[in-house]
C-alpha cells in the first residue's frame, strides 16, 4: 500500500510542490523561487513582529523554564 505524497503551494509562485526528499527546494518549487524569497527577507520586505521591552522591565523567570 503506497501513501499519497503531500503537496504544498510554493510560497513564491503558488506552484504545487511534492513534499518528499526528492524535492530539493521544498517548500519552494525551484532555486529561483527560493532565492526570490531570500531576497525579500534581505530587503526587509518580510519582517517578524517583535514586542519591544524596556531595558528595566522585570523578567519573569518562569517564562524560561
Amino acid at each position: 500500500m503506497s501513501q499519497a505524497v503531500r503537496t504544498v503551494a510554493c510560497p513564491t509562485c503558488g506552484t504545487a510542490v511534492r513534499w518528499e526528499p526528492a524535492s530539493l527546494y521544498r517548500p519552494f518549487c525551484s532555486e529561483r523561487c527560493k532565492m526570490i524569497d531570500l531576497g525579500e527577507w534581505a530587503n526587509e520586505t518580510y519582517r517578524v513582529p517583535a514586542v519591544e521591552e524596556s531595558p528595566d522591565s522585570e523578567v519573569d523567570p518562569a517564562r524560561y523554564r
